[in-house]
């Protein structure tokens, strides 16, 4: 990616009363970042949800300064990232509306494996809790899933740890910059996670742990993966909201059940009492849920349609063949097609049997 279209991202990224959501329905209406800042306000303030309170800061210079300084850390350090129209953008959490336009990469990691899972629950991880995860991903380990957490203390580090003994891959999702590490006594195990997988943030370089960036990182946490399992939680707590996030994308949720007199089992019983979550007692429950036990059939030559497809609908659908179920913006920004057009070209598409809608905006074909 050149520098210049770095820097536009960046830029968009602290532009404030700009969130992720409206960052990309600005990339999607213009056809470029960099054309956001070059675009005429007047023309911006048109777009569908936008508006002249969300461009008030738009241009600000200290927003650009900022960017320039982030971008000089990245290209110094040679961070490597990822934007949300790349290829290599995790294909789950592109699907995701709200996912982060940027984030930063570090270690090894791959995602090319479908099999990734969410571990997280309590800080005050339980025996029964360390014993659950340590053979939970013991015998999973012949399925080589990736496994996503917070490397946060309790259940998120020993999720990393018994993913590294199995030689699994496992990748920590910050709610930081990487100029730090919390808490800082998990510093000892970095080179075993970037050895095995490593860490993602989309936080810029010096940004803090605060209370806030913590909520903000489960997004990532349950968007990237398939599904999220909840090992231990109290009847509050930030595994919980992890839990909701994964089921409002449509994510299998698992949680682990407990003695009704057990405190941090209480938001387990509760996610399952409440058809929140499928209820897990063996790693066999996932495989069977995630269909891990079905071998991978040869992909299927394409068919044959027996519609006739103008241009742009055939772009849609090779587009939808190729990638899969995707969102309306991105299907607007890689087609080339204005929002406002694609809605009607998808309706008739559906009418004749070819694509079907998906909740979240998400188109697919039949």
């Amino acid at each position: 990616m050149k520098e210049e279209k770095l820097l536009a991202i960046l830029r968009l990224q602290k532009s404030k009363a700009i969130g992720d959501i409206l960052a990309k329905k600005l990339i999607v209406n213009v056809g470029d970042v960099q054309q956001v800042f070059e675009e005429k306000v007047s023309i911006l303030e048109k777009i569908n949800g936008i508006g002249a309170h969300s461009l008030k800061h738009l241009f600000d210079k200290e927003s650009l300064i900022l960017a320039e300084k982030e971008l000089d850390y990245i290209l110094k350090n040679n961070y490597e990232y990822s934007y949300f129209l790349d290829n290599d953008y995790p294909k789950n959490l592109q699907n995701c509306i709200d996912s982060p336009i940027l984030f930063f990469k570090d270690g090894n990691i791959n995602l090319e494996n479908e099999k990734i899972i969410s571990v997280v629950g309590t800080r005050n991880m339980s025996s029964y809790g360390r014993d659950f995860i340590n053979n939970l991903i013991d015998e999973l380990a012949e399925y080589n899933p990736i496994i996503v957490s917070g490397f946060a203390y309790g259940v998120d580090i020993c999720a990393h740890k018994a993913a590294i003994k199995n030689n699994l891959q496992t990748i920590a999702v910050l709610a930081h910059g990487f100029e730090q590490i919390y808490p800082k006594v998990h510093k000892k195990y970095i080179n075993q996670v970037n050895e095995n997988g490593g860490f993602i943030t989309e936080f810029w370089s010096e940004e803090q742990p605060l209370r806030e960036n913590f909520l903000k990182r489960n997004r990532i946490v349950a968007g990237i993966s398939k599904a999220t399992i909840i090992i231990e939680s109290a009847a509050k707590g930030g595994s919980l909201v992890t839990a909701d996030i994964a089921n409002s994308y449509h994510r299998d949720v698992f949680a682990v059940p407990g003695r009704t007199t057990d405190i941090y089992s209480k938001g387990c019983n509760d996610l399952i009492k409440n058809n929140k979550a499928h209820l897990l007692t063996s790693a066999s429950d996932i495989v069977k849920m995630l269909n891990w036990d079905i071998q991978e059939q040869p992909k299927i030559i394409q068919k044959q349609l027996f519609v006739d497809l103008n241009e742009n609908e055939q772009k849609i659908y090779d587009l939808l063949f190729e990638k899969g179920a995707q969102v309306l913006d991105v299907i607007a920004l890689e087609c080339n097609i204005p929002v406002f057009n694609l809605s009607s070209i998808l309706l008739q598409m559906e009418l004749k049997g070819v694509t079907k809608p998906l909740p979240g905006k998400m188109f697919e074909i039949v």
